[in-house]
C-alpha cells in the first residue's frame, strides 16, 4: 500500500503529514485508515503535540467524492467512511497533544472539520476553506456540526447552505483560525508554536484542553453519529445520488426536489 500518510516524531513533536498532493490529499478509506494509525502512534508514543498538515497545493480537499460514483455500495461506502474519520476527530478531541493543524492552500469538505479538529489552526495566506457538502446533496460530516462551537450557529449554517470560500484572513475572522502568516513564514510559525507548547506546563495544557473541550462541545460523541446517519441517508436519497452523479461529471447537478 503506498504511503498516503507520513509520520515523524521528533523532540517530543508528532508531525502528521497527509501525503498525497496528486490527488488533493482527499479523505479515502485507505488515508483515513493511515491516518488514524498516525495518530493512535502519537498517542502511544506519549506525543505533546501533534502537528497536522497537507503536502502539496492543498491541505485535503475531502472526500474523494469521484470513488462514491462507482462504489459497488457507496451509501456503506460513505458511512463507513464517515465514522472511521469520525474515529480520527475523535481521538484528536481526547488525546493528551495539543494538535496544530498547519493549512496551506485549500481545506475542503471534510478537510474543514479535520482542520478546526486541531486546538489551534494556523493558516497561510492561501488558505482557503469551504464545505460544499450541500452543493453535491450530502449533508456535512467529520465533525461539521461541531464547529457550532467555533464559529457560532449562523457563521455555522452559512458555512454548511451556502457553501462561500473562506479566505485565511476570513476564516481568522469567523473564528475558526488562530494566526495567519504568508505562506512562505508558515512553517516557522508552526516551529515557534509548537517550541511554545513544548516549552510549556503539560499538565496545566492538558487540564486547559479537557475543560475547554467539555464545555464547547459537551456532545461531541453523539453528534458524530448523528452526522454518519444523515451522510449516508442523504448519499442514498435521490438528490445525493443525482449530486455524486453530477460531481463525477464536471456538471452542475439537477437536483429532483428542485424540480417542479
Amino acid at each position: 500500500m503506498s504511503q498516503l500518510v507520513a509520520y515523524a516524531l521528533r523532540d517530543g513533536a508528532a508531525h502528521v503529514t497527509l501525503s498525497d498532493p496528486d490527488h488533493g490529499n482527499s479523505l479515502t478509506p485507505a488515508s483515513v485508515d493511515q491516518l488514524h494509525a498516525a495518530v493512535r502512534r502519537a498517542r502511544l508514543e506519549d506525543a505533546r503535540v501533534v502537528v497536522l498538515r497537507g503536502l502539496g497545493k492543498a491541505f485535503s480537499v475531502g472526500g474523494d467524492v469521484g470513488t462514491f460514483a462507482g462504489a459497488e455500495d457507496p451509501d456503506q461506502l460513505v458511512e463507513d467512511l464517515a465514522e472511521a474519520l469520525h474515529r480520527v476527530i475523535s481521538d484528536l478531541h481526547r488525546m493528551d497533544a495539543v494538535v496544530v493543524a498547519v493549512v496551506a492552500g485549500t481545506a475542503a469538505g471534510a478537510g474543514v472539520p479535520l482542520a478546526a479538529a486541531a486546538d489551534v489552526v494556523l493558516a497561510g495566506e492561501s488558505a482557503r476553506f469551504t464545505l460544499a457538502y450541500t452543493r453535491i446533496g450530502l449533508s456535512p460530516d467529520g465533525g461539521s456540526t461541531l464547529l457550532t462551537a467555533s464559529l457560532g450557529l449562523h457563521r455555522a449554517l452559512h458555512l454548511a447552505l451556502l457553501n462561500p470560500v473562506l479566505g485565511a484572513a476570513q476564516a481568522q475572522a469567523a473564528g475558526l483560525v488562530a494566526e495567519v502568516h504568508p505562506d512562505a513564514e508558515l512553517d516557522a510559525a508552526a516551529d515557534r508554536v509548537v517550541a511554545q507548547l513544548l516549552a510549556g506546563s503539560r499538565p496545566a495544557q492538558v487540564s486547559a484542553k479537557r475543560l475547554l473541550r467539555e464545555v464547547a462541545t459537551p456532545g461531541a460523541e453523539a453528534a458524530l453519529r448523528q452526522e454518519s446517519l444523515a451522510i449516508r441517508a442523504n448519499a442514498s436519497g435521490p438528490d445525493g445520488r443525482e449530486g455524486v452523479a453530477a460531481f463525477a461529471a464536471k456538471r452542475r447537478p439537477d437536483f429532483p426536489s428542485t424540480r417542479g
